[in-house]
């Protein structure tokens, strides 16, 4: 059972250690595009009650927007996010958040940048199922 696994945290930053605190700061002092856009909607109605952190270490990684409320990550893939060497990265990273008992989803910069509206229709969804 995973709660009595010495891997799986139920605290809020899953066991990071000091060094992911401090680039997730960097990270959030300096934030793409996307995030910035992304970060404006969610700290907005109707997702504000949802409480959204911007870069929160969780385990070994930053998720770029995670609600504890909602155990949801939300990550925005810039264009390194292409390659075949980083896919494998980003799923083992999501294997990982879904051990934690986190739902993961996943926007390219391209679609917040050019399709908002989308992308709040989808993630309205994920948080209403």
């Amino acid at each position: 059972m995973k709660k009595d696994n010495p891997y799986h945290d139920n605290s809020m930053w899953k066991g990071a250690r000091s060094e992911i605190f401090k680039r997730a700061e960097h990270l959030r002092n300096n934030p793409t595009e996307a995030e910035k856009l992304l970060w404006e909607k969610l700290i907005c109605d109707p997702f504000k009650k949802f409480h959204f952190r911007r870069q929160h270490p969780i385990h070994n990684f930053i998720a770029d927007f995670y609600s504890h409320q909602l155990k949801l990550v939300i990550e925005v893939d810039g264009g390194y996010h292409e390659s075949a060497e980083q896919q494998i990265k980003d799923q083992l990273h999501t294997e990982l958040l879904h051990f934690q008992e986190l739902k993961v989803i996943r926007f390219t910069n391209q679609q917040i940048i050019q399709e908002m509206e989308t992308v709040l229709e989808i993630l309205s969804e994920k948080i209403n199922t």
